[in-house]
C-alpha cells in the first residue's frame, strides 16, 4: 500500500483519514490543533508535528482546510507543502476554497514542478464517516486518474469536472443551488403548517410533486418527518450554517468576478448571515427555518 501525507484533521479530515487507514494505507497526519491530531491517531493515523513531516516520503498529499487563506499558507509558506515535498508527489487539495485561490495553487504548484488536483467534496461529516463522499476533481486527465486510485476508499462518487479549479467551481455552484433550494423548503414548511397542513402529509405530497428537491427529502426542517433531518436532533449540524455561509459567499464573490448578479444566492447569504450574527452558525443549515418562524419545532431554546 501507499504512504499518504495529510494536512488538516478536523471534522472532515479525521474520518476521511480513518477510511484510508482501513484501506491499508499509511497516513501521516498533521494539524495545527494538537487535539485533532490525537483524535486522528486513535483511528490509526500516524501523528506528526509539522507539514514537512507529513509530506516526507509521501506518494500523495491531501489537504483539507477551512478557507483559501489557510490553503495558501499550507502550500506556499516556507514551512509548507511546496517547500518540503518531493516533486514526484501528487498534491490534492480537498478544501472548499475560492476559485481564485484554487487557480493560484495550481499555478504555484506547476511553477515548483508539482502535479496538482483540486478535489473538494460533498456529503458532509456523515459521508466522510461512511466513505461515500462525492469528489469533484480539477486537473489533467493523468493526474485526476492517479488521484482517483487513492480517493476510492473515501468516495461514493468521483467526477472529473475539468481543468484547473474546475472541482472548486463545481462545488461552489452545487452548494449555492442547494442553499437556494433549502430556503424554499424552510419557507414552504412554515407556510404549509400555518395553512393547517399536517407536516408529514405535505412532505409526502411535495416529494412526488413539482416541489420536490434533495433538501426537502433529506433535511426537512420539521421533527419527525424524515429520519435524516437535523430537526430531529435540535438542529445539531450535519452541515453547519457557518460552512454554508462560507460556500454561498464564495459563489456570490465568484459571480462578481464574472460580472453576474445572483439575486437568489444573495438573499440566502443574507438569511445565513442572520444566523451568524445571532451566534447560531454552529447549528445545521436547515436552522434557516428560524428566520421564518423563531418558534419552529425542534429549535434549541
Amino acid at each position: 500500500m501507499s504512504t499518504i501525507g495529510w494536512v488538516g484533521l478536523g471534522n472532515m479530515g479525521r474520518p476521511m483519514t480513518a477510511n484510508l487507514v482501513k484501506a491499508g494505507h499509511t497516513v501521516n497526519g498533521f494539524d495545527l490543533v494538537p487535539e485533532a491530531v490525537s483524535a486522528a491517531a486513535e483511528h490509526g493515523v500516524t501523528a506528526v508535528g509539522s507539514i514537512a513531516e507529513a509530506v516526507a516520503g509521501a506518494d500523495i498529499v491531501f489537504t483539507m482546510l477551512p478557507k483559501g487563506e489557510h490553503a495558501r499558507t499550507a502550500y506556499l509558506e516556507p514551512n509548507g507543502v511546496l517547500a518540503n515535498a518531493d516533486t514526484k508527489t501528487l498534491l490534492v487539495d480537498s478544501s472548499t476554497i475560492d476559485f481564485d485561490s484554487a487557480r493560484a495553487l495550481h499555478s504555484e504548484a506547476a511553477k515548483a514542478g508539482f502535479r496538482f488536483v483540486d478535489g473538494p467534496v460533498s456529503g458532509g461529516v456523515t459521508g466522510a464517516e461512511a466513505g461515500t463522499l462525492t469528489f469533484m476533481l480539477g486537473g489533467t486527465d493523468e493526474d485526476v486518474a492517479e488521484a482517483k486510485s487513492f480517493i476510492e476508499p473515501m468516495a461514493g462518487n468521483m467526477f472529473h469536472a475539468g481543468g484547473e479549479a474546475a472541482g472548486q467551481a463545481a462545488k461552489i455552484v452545487n452548494n449555492m443551488m442547494l442553499s437556494i433550494s433549502l430556503q424554499g423548503v424552510v419557507e414552504g414548511a412554515v407556510l404549509a403548517e400555518r395553512f393547517g397542513l399536517d407536516p408529514k402529509v405535505f412532505y409526502d405530497i411535495a416529494t412526488v410533486s413539482s416541489g420536490d428537491s434533495w433538501p426537502l427529502r433529506t433535511w426537512y426542517p420539521v421533527p419527525g418527518v424524515t429520519e435524516t433531518a437535523a430537526s430531529n436532533n435540535a438542529f445539531k449540524p450535519g452541515f453547519a450554517a457557518a460552512l454554508m455561509h462560507k460556500d454561498v459567499e464564495l459563489a456570490v464573490a465568484g459571480a462578481e468576478t464574472q460580472g453576474l448578479d445572483l439575486p437568489a444566492a444573495q438573499l440566502v447569504h443574507a438569511q445565513l448571515q442572520k444566523l451568524v450574527d445571532e451566534g447560531l452558525e454552529g447549528l445545521d443549515t436547515s436552522a434557516l427555518i428560524r428566520n421564518i418562524d423563531p418558534k419552529a419545532a425542534g429549535l434549541p431554546e
